[in-house]
This record gives C-alpha cells, structure tokens and sequence, in this order.
C-alpha cells in the first residue's frame, strides 16, 4: 500500500474493489492535494471507471458522497477513524453580539391629558355667547314703505316708495281726498297746514267764481240788447 500523505497506489485501487465487492467500505484520508479538507477522514463508497473520468474514487465525507483523483486520498492509519471520533474539534465561538445603540421614546406626561380637557372647556364657553347672540339676533325684515302726499302748483299728489324701489308714480287727487289722509295720520301741525291750504284754494276760487259771475252778467246784457235791436 502507499505511504499515508501521497495517494493511492494501483495496489490500493485493487484492494480497494476488493473490500467493495466484499461489503466493506476502506477508510482514506486526504492528502494535501484535496486542498482544505487535508487530514479529514472519509469512507470510499465506490470505484468508478477510471477511463471515463481520473477522479473515479467516490467518497463519502460527511453527508456527501463527491469523486476524487487517486492522488487526492490515501490509505487511512489504522484508529484514524476513532482518533478523529474523540478528538471533536471545537465549536466555533458565535460572534460577540454588536453594540447597537439605545432608542428611547419620549412619552407624553400624564398632565396633558388634563390640560386638553381645560382647553376643550374653555371653548365651549367660549362659543356659547357667539350661540346666544346669534338667537338674539333678529331676521332682517322688509325695506321701509315711504307714502308721500305733495302739494304744487295748485294741485295734490301722492306717491309711495319701498327702500329704492318707486311702487307708484305721483299722481293728482283731489284736495278732498288730500284732507282725508291728512285725517288719518294725527300729526300736530299737519292738518291745519292742510286746511290754510284749502282755505286759500277755496277763497281763490271764489274770486275767480264772482269775476266769472259779473263777466257772465256783462255778456248776458249784452246779449239782451242785441236782442231788442231786432
């Protein structure tokens, strides 16, 4: 067999179907050729063609079962296997857990809760004179009506107005008519004003009446002697 540490030999390839073919499993151990894994220990599960492929040695390390050249394994030393089995290697260390920094939440004091309260109070009795004077408040009512009774120019008019709004035009009535309106609105001052008024249209007319008389008399004379002159 070859030396441990430089691959296996063609005898060893021969032993090696030999325990195959008979049920065993030979134990190798890698060589420095395997690379990281140099020193491990592994059992050949299977000896492939070696014209298909050089790495035709099958063996099983760990949970896998990967094919290797001749040179990568040789014959383990007897109590390899057991060797390795009570020599467990340590567990590596977990990494020390990094320093994070703190988050701290500021919390709302306990105080502000009242001072809501205080704030919601205040405002309700705040609005409650706005609620009183708006039902203190009155609706707006209609414009203002403006009746107007004129006198010009020897005759009597009346005219009516609501805010700017001209509901009638003047227009003439009678002094008669003028005296009732007068009546009906008790104003001192008022009345008698109306009444020097009429009392100077009624003196006015009564001249123009006695001057119309005597003329009327002048002409019927006139026309009576025109008469007898036929």
């Amino acid at each position: 067999m070859g030396a441990a540490g430089q691959g296996l030999s063609d005898d060893d390839v021969r032993s090696f179907r030999e325990a195959l073919a008979a049920g065993r499993k030979p134990k190798v151990v890698f060589t420095a050729a395997a690379g990281q894994i140099a020193g491990q220990v592994g059992q050949v599960v299977e000896l492939t063609d070696p014209a298909a492929s050089e790495e035709f040695v099958v063996v099983r390390f760990g949970r896998d079962e990967l094919p290797f050249s001749p040179a990568d394994v040789a014959v383990a030393p007897r109590g390899a296997g057991r060797k390795a089995a009570a020599e467990p290697q340590p567990e590596p260390e977990p990494p020390a857990a990094r320093a994070e920094p703190e988050f701290v939440l500021d919390r709302v004091p306990a105080p502000r809760p009242a001072r809501r309260e205080e704030s919601s109070v205040q405002t309700v009795e705040a609005a409650k004179p706005a609620r009183r004077a708006g039902k203190a408040a009155k609706p707006k009512g209609p414009a203002g009506l403006t009746v107007t009774l004129a006198y010009a120019d020897g005759e009597w008019t009346v005219a009516a107005q609501q805010g700017s709004k001209a509901l009638a035009k003047p227009y003439v009535v009678k002094p008669a008519e003028a005296l009732r309106m007068v009546a009906l609105v008790d104003v001192p001052g008022v009345h008698e004003a109306v009444e020097q008024i009429l009392a100077a249209e009624r003196a006015e007319a009564e001249q123009q009446a006695e001057k119309l008389r005597a003329e009327l008399a002048e002409i019927e004379a006139r026309l009576a002697e025109l008469r007898e002159a036929h």
